[in-house]
């Protein structure tokens, strides 16, 4: 697809899908209760997200491969997901993920879900196993808002023309820069900044704000 009516960018974790899945891996770990208070000090914007994600991938460390089919089946959909991604498709939308969570689990879950691009870390894989550290560039704060740039160039979408919706510190540029900045299941700084604040954790209520 060269170009689009517009584009709507979600976060990943906590939005798109209900569950944060960096605490799924956690969970084969043995790890979820550290890795859980780490990851919501990281959404509230408390602690620098990438270094709070290496000190977090850190901990899954030797959990092998066969862990990540356990959390992919483990994966809920937020409530109204695919109503949204139809909604957008047939307005002639184009529907982006940007996530500081992993294409490991997104690769296999972003096409049924209606996604038509994403954007995510990648685990680092030692002899068939988690190394406990993340496989290049960091997808943070500043990531996120520079893939919806990109994309909307990429699509001949006018900024006007951009929707984001997330839940975390972390999520906050990337809805400043979007022409609205939707807050879904947020943290309090998180709604604070928001164009508008989401109130039911049901995606389908986005729709009447398509254009």
């Amino acid at each position: 697809m060269t170009s689009a009516r517009f584009l709507v960018v979600l976060d990943a974790d906590s939005t798109l899908i209900r569950n944060e899945v960096i605490e799924l891996i956690a969970d084969e770990a043995g790890r979820r209760a550290e890795v859980q208070a780490a990851t919501e000090a990281a959404m509230r914007g408390e602690v620098d997200f990438a270094t709070s994600l290496r000190s977090r991938v850190s901990a899954l460390a030797g959990v092998p491969l066969a862990g990540l089919e356990r959390v992919r089946a483990r994966v809920e959909p937020t409530p109204g997901v695919h109503a949204l991604t139809a909604a957008i498709h047939a307005r002639g939308g184009v529907v982006g993920v940007v996530s500081g969570g992993f294409h490991e689990i997104l690769d296999h879950i972003a096409p049924g879900l209606g996604v038509d691009r994403w954007r995510a870390n990648r685990l680092d894989v030692r002899d068939g196993a988690l190394s406990g550290r993340v496989d290049g560039d960091i997808v943070d704060a500043a990531a996120k808002a520079a893939s919806l740039q990109e994309w909307a160039g990429e699509l001949g979408v006018p900024r006007r023309a951009t929707i984001a919706i997330g839940d975390g510190a972390n999520d906050l540029l990337m809805m400043g820069v979007a022409g609205l900045g939707l807050a879904f299941n947020a943290k309090p700084a998180v709604r604070a900044a928001a164009s508008l604040v989401i109130g039911p954790q049901d995606l389908s209520e986005v729709i009447p704000l398509l254009p």
